[in-house]
């Protein structure tokens, strides 16, 4: 059941008078329930649980919090169809997407479970001291990975589980040693109380302190804005657009106290396509990215928004397929109607720029808040002189540059913005005549692809999803995969401290049998 209330700590609040509705893109009608925006005073309440509870929760052993992660995981799956179903009627999404999405949640919880419970992450490292050293004694320092505090997690518009209440950020942030205050989406506020209610009822069955997980709504930017400026939070994470995520970036920057705000943001995932691929596939590749391109309506933050190719016959038939295929593809629906405003705006935007020519539109009517997909090309040189052309329209749709040489190809590279991911199609042996590209594409980007689509991020220990900025706000961060938990500490460490007070991690005994740095070696072994 859905109250439409906040979660303050593990109370159910409702102080406001400003409600609003979620809304159900594929009926084009507002969904019954009704939820009660977060006051300023609830904001307080909750920031200061979080605070109080960090106190305990930061010292709270791996184990406990490995049993807390999984539990979250545990009642989640419990919500069974309530929860699918709720997904669907707020997002629009078909189910097996929703199942999906479930699915890849309660995999990131577990995988922070086991990380945590094995202990190693915290990467102790240990420099004995030595009091005979010359001409003065050496001391004794010992550092490990130690929790910043309670951190504001932002729920994603795209991804009501994954990148939301109880995703990625949550998870890490929690497993780090971290209370979570959750701004919930708007778009998907019943998905994220449905989530809540599986962290609270896993909180309190593990005994977690109150305060541990905050779930607030807003239907606005007010919200945010106070528990970014609130003096007690001490972290951020964001997924969404680069206006919002600067946003927040500057406000927790002019802060008396300023602190990290790790964003996700805009991304236009450039696609290289090496000249013998196109001469020998151009219909093949062609084909596949007609699907890249539409797959979930575009909406994801790794679609292939900017494809890349030197002039030739080959890169003419890759354009010619590409627009015959993915006018085949039947439109879909977008998150909300305010997504699909954005969508039209910023196609029209690009498309209304001088050299910019539409080889593929789809024209057929559609049904309210579905997509029509598009794509279009322009010359290298005007994409150079127009920056108006990186402008990621978030949607099925996608821009083919053709560049009249090389220099120009890896020119165009050089002055894109930072991305999320970079493509290479080639053939065999391509690769090693274009090591410029290969290098020029590096720089650019978190993650560089051979021969693939971008869309799809597996969540794994080497997956980064990050990079230069706009991509992200701090490139040496992963939001996806356990690595994503280094966001949220920060490193600590002790001198001469008495060995029966330092934490297990720094013992001499190594009761947690843990692999730690000593005078520089690796070792599970205790110190004599």
């Amino acid at each position: 059941m859905i109250t439409g209330k906040n979660y303050i700590g593990n109370k159910l609040s409702a102080k406001g008078n400003k409600t609003f509705t979620t809304f159900n893109p594929e009926l084009n009608q507002e969904n019954e329930s009704v939820f009660t925006e977060a006051t300023t005073e609830e904001i307080n309440e909750a920031v200061s649980l979080a605070t109080k509870a960090y106190k305990e929760y930061s010292k709270i052993s791996g184990t406990k919090k490995a049993a807390f992660l999984n539990a979250i995981a545990d009642e989640i799956l419990a919500l069974d169809d309530v929860l699918i179903k709720t997904y669907c009627l707020e997002s629009g999404l078909p189910e097996g997407r929703a199942n999906g999405e479930r699915g890849r949640t309660v995999g990131q919880l577990r995988g922070f479970a086991n990380l945590i419970a094995a202990g190693s992450w915290v990467d102790a490292t240990i420099d004995k001291g030595d009091a005979t050293r010359e001409p003065q004694p050496k001391p004794d320092i010992r550092k490990l990975n130690f929790p910043l505090g309670p951190v504001v997690v932002f729920g994603a518009s795209n991804f009501p589980l994954a990148f939301s209440t109880a995703g990625g950020d949550t998870a890490a942030a929690l497993a780090a040693g971290c209370p979570v205050l959750v701004k919930s989406h708007p778009m998907h506020a019943g998905t994220g109380e449905l989530i809540a209610t599986a962290v609270i009822k896993a909180a309190e069955k593990t005994k977690m302190p109150n305060g541990v997980f905050s779930n607030l709504n807003s239907s606005g930017i007010e919200v945010g804005q106070k528990l970014v400026s609130n003096s007690g939070v001490k972290a951020v994470g964001f997924t969404g657009s680069i206006k919002g995520g600067r946003a927040l970036y500057d406000l927790a920057a002019k802060r008396e106290e300023p602190i990290p705000v790790f964003a996700e943001m805009g991304s236009i995932n450039p696609v290289v396509l090496l000249p013998k691929a196109l001469e020998n596939r151009a219909v093949n590749i062609a084909t596949i990215y007609a699907g890249s391109i539409t797959v979930g309506t575009g909406q994801f933050c790794t679609n292939p928004g900017l494809l890349l190719g030197i002039k030739s016959e080959g890169l003419t038939t890759f354009v010619h397929t590409l627009s015959e295929e993915i006018v085949k593809i039947n439109p879909s629906v977008m998150l909300h109607p305010n997504i699909k405003k954005g969508y039209l705006n910023n196609k029209e935007k690009v498309v209304s720029q001088k050299g910019v020519s539409v080889t593929a539109n789809f024209t057929e009517d559609v049904k309210a808040n579905y997509a029509q997909q598009a794509v279009v090309t322009v010359n290298g040189s005007e994409f150079l002189k127009n920056t108006t052309l990186h402008l990621e329209v978030f949607g099925p749709f996608s821009m083919v540059v053709q560049c009249e040489n090389e220099a120009e190809l890896e020119n165009v590279i050089d002055h894109l913005e930072g991305q999320l991911t970079g493509t290479i199609i080639a053939d065999d042996n391509e690769l090693e005549n274009h090591t410029n590209i290969v290098n020029a594409l590096q720089n650019r980007v978190g993650r560089i692809i051979f021969n693939g689509v971008p869309t799809g991020v597996e969540v794994c220990e080497s997956m980064v999803h990050g990079g230069p900025y706009p991509a992200s706000t701090d490139s040496r961060f992963t939001a996806v995969g356990v690595g994503s938990i280094k966001r949220w500490v920060r490193p600590f460490s002790y001198q001469d401290w008495p060995n029966n007070l330092l934490p297990d991690e720094l013992k001499n005994e190594n009761p947690l049998g843990i692999l730690r740095s000593i005078d520089g070696k690796k070792s599970t072994e205790k110190i004599n």
